[in-house]
C-alpha cells in the first residue's frame, strides 16, 4: 500500500503545481441544502440596543432642538438616521441594559424645561436631563422604521409604573394615562409590541434568584397584557447571562407561557479578567475572543435545548438582546461611557454570531447587538458633527438578504484555525432562500493567516449567476477613523465561479463573504 500512497501524494503535489487541482479545495466542502428549508431566519435577529450610557443617545442619536449645528429632525441626528435606515433596522431596544432599571419614565415626558434631571448612576455618575424620553424614543423609531423594544423597570420600579407606561404608549381611548399622552401632543397611540420585564435581574436589574424572580415576572406580566392596545404584547424576561442554564431551567419550569412570548440571553465575549485594548491586539487576544465568539453556538443549543423540553412546538423565543465584544475604552475618555473603537475583529465577531442566530433561527427569533452608537460594539461613531460607519456596520449591512428568507440547512467540512495548540472551526456559514429564490450564503474565514478554497455543493437548485461583496482589509486591527473613515468598507467580490450546482470560491484570511445565487 504505501508506494501507490506515495504516487498519490506526488500526483495530487503535480496538479496543485499546475493549478488543476486544489487540495485544500478538497478539504474545505460546504453543502446547501436548497431544497431541504423551512425555518424563517426573522428580521429581528438583526435588531439593536440603545441605552442611556456615555455618548449612545445624547450626541448620537440626539442633539436637542435648540442650538444644534448638527442636521436634525426634532432634535434625532438626520445622518445617523439615514445610516441606520440602510440596515433595515427592524427593532432597537431602549433605554437600557443596567439604566433601565433606574429609569422613572415619567421623567422623560411633558415639556423638556420641566423634566426634572437624575444622576446615572451606572454610566459615569453624569446628570441625565431627561431630554430624551418615551416621545423621542418612540420619534426615533419612527424616523428609522424600526419596532420599538422597550425594557421596563423592575429593579427601582412597581407594577403600576409599568402598566401606566404601556397604557401611555399603547391605549387609544379615554383613560388618564392616554389623556396625558394626548395633553403631550401625541393624539393616536405608538401601539408598541416588546417590553421587557425587567434587566439582567440576576445582577444590575437586582441580584434576584432565578426563582423570586420567576414568581416577580408573574406579577408584572399578569398586568402588562394586551387590554391597553390593538395587537398582543410580546414579553420578554430577563434571561440568563452566558451559561446558567438554571435560570432559564426555572423560568420555563415556572412561568405559565400563556404569560411568556420571549427568554432573554445576554452574552458578550470579552474576557473580564483582562479586556484588552479594541485596537492594539495580539493574536493570542484575537483567538480568545473568538474563541468567545464561537461559545455562542453552545449556550444557545444549550438554552434552546431546555425551552424544547417545556415547549416543545418553539411558541417561546430565545430572545439575545445583548451580544458583542467588549474591550477595554479608548485612551482618555470616561470609563463609565464604554466606548471603543470597532475593527475586522468586529466585523468577523459579528458576521459568526449572526451565522449561529441564522442556523439557530426555529427558535432564536431575535436579538439585540450592544450598542448602536458610540457604545461598545457599535454600528455608528460620532463626533460633533462628524459620523462614520464602522467594520461591523458593514456587516450587518452586507446580511440584509437573510432577513425574513428562508434559512437553508449548511454543513461545512472545513480545516481548523489552530493557535498554541488549540483549534476553533475555522469557517463559519449560514445560507437563505429569499422570495424570489436568490440564495444567499454568508461565509466568515476566522483563520487570520490562511485562505480557504472552498466548494459549495448546493443541493436541489441549479444557477447560472453568482454575485458577492467581501468585508476584508490588510490587517485585523484595520479600523475606520474620522481622519479615514472609509479604510474598511465592502468591496464587489469577484472570486466566485458557478457551474450549475456548484460554486467554488476562494475566501481570504480573516474575511466576510456574501453571495447572492440566481
Amino acid at each position: 500500500m504505501q508506494p501507490s500512497m506515495n504516487v498519490a501524494r506526488r500526483l495530487v503535489a503535480v496538479l496543485c503545481a499546475l493549478g488543476t487541482f486544489s487540495l485544500a479545495s478538497a478539504q474545505t466542502r460546504i453543502v446547501v441544502n436548497a431544497d431541504l428549508g423551512k425555518d424563517t431566519i426573522s428580521r429581528h435577529i438583526y435588531g439593536h440596543f440603545s441605552e442611556h450610557l456615555g455618548h449612545c443617545i445624547y450626541g448620537g442619536f440626539f442633539v436637542g432642538e435648540a442650538n444644534s449645528q448638527v442636521p436634525h429632525t426634532r432634535g434625532i441626528r438626520n445622518d445617523v438616521v439615514q445610516a441606520l435606515k440602510r440596515l433595515h433596522i427592524p427593532n432597537l431596544r431602549w433605554p437600557g441594559g443596567c439604566f433601565a432599571d433606574t429609569y422613572h419614565w415619567k421623567d422623560g415626558i411633558g415639556p423638556r424645561e420641566k423634566r426634572p434631571a437624575i444622576v446615572n448612576t451606572w454610566w459615569g455618575g453624569v446628570t441625565e436631563d431627561n431630554s430624551f424620553g418615551t416621545h423621542e424614543f418612540l420619534d426615533l423609531c419612527e424616523q428609522l422604521g424600526a419596532e420599538p423594544y422597550i425594557s421596563g423597570n423592575v429593579g427601582s420600579g412597581t407594577v403600576q409604573e409599568l402598566t401606566d407606561w404601556v397604557q401611555y404608549v399603547n391605549f387609544g381611548g379615554t383613560g388618564p394615562m392616554a389623556n396625558q399622552r394626548k395633553q403631550n401632543g401625541r393624539m393616536e397611540p405608538w401601539q408598541v409590541r416588546y417590553w421587557g420585564i425587567g434587566n439582567e435581574t440576576w445582577g444590575c436589574g437586582g441580584n434576584m434568584t432565578a426563582e423570586y424572580y420567576a414568581n416577580i415576572y408573574r406579577l408584572y406580566s399578569t398586568f402588562v397584557s394586551s387590554t391597553w392596545g390593538k395587537s398582543p404584547i410580546f414579553r420578554i424576561a430577563s434571561g440568563a447571562g452566558g451559561g446558567d442554564y438554571h435560570w432559564t431551567e426555572v423560568l420555563m419550569r415556572d412561568i405559565p407561557h400563556g404569560l411568556l412570548e420571549g427568554v432573554a440571553l445576554h452574552h458578550y465575549s470579552a474576557n473580564w479578567g483582562k479586556k484588552g485594548s479594541a485596537t492594539r491586539f495580539s493574536e493570542a487576544e484575537y483567538f480568545d475572543t473568538m474563541t468567545r465568539a464561537w461559545h455562542m453556538e453552545e449556550l444557545v443549543k444549550g438554552h434552546a435545548t431546555i425551552m424544547d423540553r417545556y415547549d416543545p412546538k418553539k411558541k417561546i423565543a430565545l430572545v439575545v438582546d445583548e451580544w458583542g465584544g467588549w474591550y477595554d475604552v479608548e485612551p482618555g475618555t470616561n470609563p463609565g461611557f464604554l466606548f471603543q473603537q470597532n475593527t475586522m475583529r468586529d466585523a468577523v465577531l459579528a458576521g459568526l454570531t449572526l451565522n449561529i442566530f441564522n442556523n439557530r433561527c426555529d427558535r432564536v427569533r431575535m436579538a439585540n447587538l450592544a450598542q448602536t452608537v458610540n457604545v461598545l460594539q457599535a454600528v455608528v461613531l460620532t463626533d460633533e458633527a462628524r459620523m462614520l460607519t464602522t467594520p461591523t456596520y458593514h456587516v450587518m449591512e452586507m446580511y440584509t438578504p437573510h432577513h425574513d428568507a428562508v434559512l437553508l440547512p449548511v454543513s461545512v467540512n472545513s480545516p481548523e484555525y489552530t493557535f498554541d495548540g488549540t483549534s476553533l472551526p475555522s469557517l463559519s456559514v449560514s445560507a437563505s432562500r429569499d422570495r424570489s429564490d436568490a440564495v444567499h450564503i454568508s461565509l466568515v474565514n476566522i483563520d487570520i493567516h490562511a485562505p480557504r478554497e472552498i466548494e459549495v455543493d448546493v443541493r436541489g437548485a441549479r444557477f447560472t449567476s453568482v454575485k458577492g461583496r467581501i468585508l476584508t482589509s490588510a490587517k485585523i486591527q484595520d479600523h475606520n477613523t474620522f481622519d479615514d473613515p472609509e479604510k474598511v468598507k465592502p468591496q464587489e467580490f469577484k472570486g466566485a465561479k458557478v457551474d450549475g450546482s456548484r460554486v467554488r470560491l476562494e475566501i481570504p484570511a480573516g474575511s466576510v463573504v456574501v453571495l447572492s445565487l440566481k
